[in-house]
């Protein structure tokens, strides 16, 4: 089976991120459209650790001497890093990748591959996702990100590349050695300066030209390294999506498509979303500790609340009444709302239920789920999730 691959890479994550942050001056951001860099200082020979696409246009890099950075751009706006924020934010991130699919692999904190293989039935085309994502990612974090869609890794990682910032490129099996043919062949991993010119001797500018060679050619030259350039520059790669680890939660959130302090509105929401988790942790035989609800305000701060319960629970009315709980306590009517998420943590692992089960509600969320599974979502509903 065709695999469906796609690379999430965040747009010049750290310096976007201060861009972001920053409180607005005159009715601007006061940073948003200014040459922007984090890292250390000139005065101790610190280096440029990420730098927005405004200093870019200065000639400015990553790692390049912060004094070097300076006379490229001398109006140019210096910021220490905050690792703690940006992490915060990265976590944010992946947990909406997650929200996809499971197959997640994190490559660093601010890009990811993700293998979305039969996942159409739940959220459309590949190309689709891939939008999902992106406006997600801008409509809950604030941030943009370029996303690559292919059938491997390599083409994945490579078209996210082409068209930062906030692109999106998707490589069809068929459109492969089209997508291929005139990129420069410095963009295949493993092409460094000195690979790069010891193939340009030899004639090879583009990966085009590398895909006409034989394979012995390129093993004689290159030895091991030649096979590998040969299977890239086909666009062959089989690496699989390595997952990071087990998940240590199970979570549901949703944006309002306006912010909201209504609390009808919030309840119903918190509803649906406990009944989901509720949903799939029975699904992965798992019962947890710990209820969490996270709230996203107007001004895009975001507060996590968590409640330790005296047992297990995978039930869904358990689950609402510990995350209500914790909105009452949250204070969310004094505020504009613009997300909302339940999370359950702390897992007990499977457990066999008895007659004397402590939820009485136990078998008939497992009857609902049921239902639900052979007949659809929608086929059975709480009477106050149900449309007036």
């Amino acid at each position: 089976m065709a695999r469906t691959i796609i690379h999430v890479d965040m747009d010049a994550f750290y310096a976007s991120v201060e861009q972001r942050d920053r409180p607005e001056l005159r009715g601007r951001p006061e940073l948003r459209g200014r040459p922007v860099v984090v890292g250390g200082s000139p005065e101790q020979r610190g280096v440029v650790s990420a730098a927005s696409y405004e200093a870019r246009k200065f000639g400015i890099r990553s790692a390049m001497p912060m004094a070097t950075a300076v006379r490229l751009c001398p109006h140019l706006i210096r910021l220490p890093v905050d690792m703690a924020k940006y992490q915060a934010v990265s976590r944010q991130v992946m947990d909406i990748l997650r929200q996809f699919t499971p197959l997640l692999e994190p490559l660093s904190i601010d890009e990811a591959f993700l293998d979305v293989t039969g996942c159409e039935k739940l959220f459309g085309t590949a190309g689709e996702i891939a939008g999902q994502i992106k406006d997600r990612v801008r409509q809950e974090v604030g941030l943009t990100a370029s996303v690559g869609v292919a059938p491997n890794k390599f083409l994945a990682k490579l078209a996210s590349d082409l068209e930062k910032p906030d692109g999106l490129v998707l490589v069809e099996e068929h459109r492969i050695e089209d997508f291929l043919r005139d990129l420069p062949i410095s963009h295949l991993w493993g092409v460094g300066k000195v690979t790069e010119e010891a193939l340009q001797r030899i004639g090879i500018r583009t990966i085009g030209d590398l895909a006409q060679r034989p394979r012995e050619e390129l093993e004689r030259r290159f030895g091991e390294h030649g096979t590998h350039l040969h299977q890239l520059a086909h666009g062959r790669d089989d690496r699989p999506v390595q997952r990071s680890g087990e998940a240590k939660s199970v979570s549901s959130e949703t944006t309002f498509a306006q912010d909201t302090s209504d609390a009808e509105v919030l309840h119903r929401v918190l509803l649906r979303l406990s009944e989901d988790v509720g949903r799939r942790l029975r699904k992965s035989g798992l019962r947890g500790r710990t209820v969490q609800l996270k709230l996203r305000f107007a001004d895009f701060k975001t507060i996590t609340r968590s409640r330790t319960l005296d047992a297990p629970t995978d039930s869904d009315a358990a689950i609402y009444a510990a995350a209500r709980a914790l909105l009452a306590r949250a204070g969310a009517r004094r505020r504009l709302v613009r997300l909302l998420g339940v999370g359950v943590s702390n897992f007990a692992g499977a457990q066999q239920r008895t007659l004397f089960d402590e939820e009485p509600s136990a078998t008939v969320d497992e009857a609902v789920d049921e239902l639900r599974e052979r007949y659809g979502r929608d086929s059975i509903r709480r009477a106050r999730l149900v449309d007036d």
